[in-house]
């Protein structure tokens, strides 16, 4: 493991009074073995402990090739009690933490056979070291980030091709792959026209039509790290309405990277969109919050929504993406990456952000 990490998870550990903590999230994992493991419906645990016993638990099914420094591997036959190995490894009469993401079917039987003081969720343990990104990590997402800005940049002028959306979207993998990613953060989201104005498209066979606002929203992974922008283009000539829209969403967008500073709160960046668009007259139209934070998942612990009131810190980084989102009309949505520096904050998206109408 990396102890680096695992000294600051213990510290935080010992700090908020949880002895035991069992990571299952393979993000989580994967943040401090380096290794991303995916055991499908079988029980993957990392258990660690104050007192420094730590243990992994994988079924044999997922033989590790190498050892986990300062764990010991425990292996277990899918018939094996491995709920009750576990149990017998921790200690009684303490607090538990457990990762939110486990499952019901190992916790409830854990809960059974440890006579624990009480078990809480302990995933804000790592959730919040993680939000914290190391140098390292700091540059491995701009490099995702610099790989999703050249796709975008190649992808705006296909969208006079005649493409469908579900085409576009494989033309962005072969894109990424070309550029060395392993593929999509998540699936992207390519709407034209009144599929522009559903925040949350999944893309079809619709093509584009003249007068079409174009909502491009797609991340790769690079290097185990993600990246996630939106732009906005308009197919042939923009109306009016689209004009308005448009730079709405524009002004909103750098408000909100301005607020994007240390000191500030979450909520102060998502306030920053959501109050101009509202003075504008379009608030009922943003309907979703203004961002998530990001890093070896594309959407991470930490919010950008009016009720996330965690202070903003060096080294978080997070999606500002205000829309505004007409129904049957016109919908826009533009999305950058903020690092949080000592004194302000880093852009990681260089695309322009100028209106745009591909002709």
């Amino acid at each position: 493991m990396d102890q680096m990490k695992l000294q600051r998870i213990i510290t935080s550990m010992k700090e908020n009074d949880v002895p035991q903590l069992i990571v299952a999230d393979p993000a989580s994992i994967c943040y401090l073995t380096g290794r991303m493991l995916n055991c499908g419906e079988r029980m993957l645990a990392l258990y660690l402990d104050v007192e420094g016993n730590h243990k992994f638990f994988i079924g044999k099914l997922f033989p590790q090739s190498t050892p986990i420094e300062g764990a010991e591997i425990v292996y277990f036959d899918d018939i094996d009690d491995y709920v009750g190995m576990l149990a017998n490894c921790m200690r009684q009469s303490t607090i538990v933490g457990i990762d939110k993401v486990w499952p019901a079917k190992f916790l409830l039987p854990l809960m059974s056979k440890l006579n624990a003081t009480k078990f809480i969720d302990g995933s804000f343990i790592i959730d919040d070291i993680r939000q914290i990104k190391n140098e390292k990590e700091q540059e491995l997402m701009r490099e995702a980030s610099k790989l999703n800005d050249s796709v975008i940049e190649r992808l705006m002028p296909l969208v006079k091709e005649g493409y469908t959306e579900l085409e576009m979207a494989d033309k962005i993998l072969e894109m990424y792959l070309e550029g060395g990613a392993s593929g999509h953060s998540f699936d992207p989201i390519i709407g034209y026209g009144a599929n522009a104005a559903d925040p949350h498209h999944e893309s079809d066979n619709s093509k584009g039509k003249f007068g079409d606002s174009v909502v491009l929203d797609l991340g790769c992974v690079k290097d185990g790290y993600c990246s996630d922008m939106t732009r906005t283009v308009f197919l042939g000539e923009v109306s009016e309405k689209g004009k308005e829209v448009y730079e709405i969403v524009k002004e909103a967008n750098l408000r909100g990277i301005a607020a994007s500073k240390p000191g500030n709160r979450f909520c102060d960046v998502d306030n920053a969109c959501r109050d101009y668009i509202t003075e504008k007259g379009y608030g009922e139209y943003f309907t979703h919050r203004t961002g998530h934070s990001i890093g070896m998942e594309c959407h991470e612990f930490g919010d950008v929504s009016s009720v996330n009131e965690a202070i903003l810190k060096p080294g978080m980084i997070f999606s500002v993406e205000p829309g505004v989102y007409l129904p049957g009309e016109v919908g826009v949505r533009i999305e950058d990456l903020v690092l949080i520096t000592e004194d302000g904050c880093e852009v990681l998206n260089n695309v322009t952000k100028d209106l745009i109408v591909i002709k």
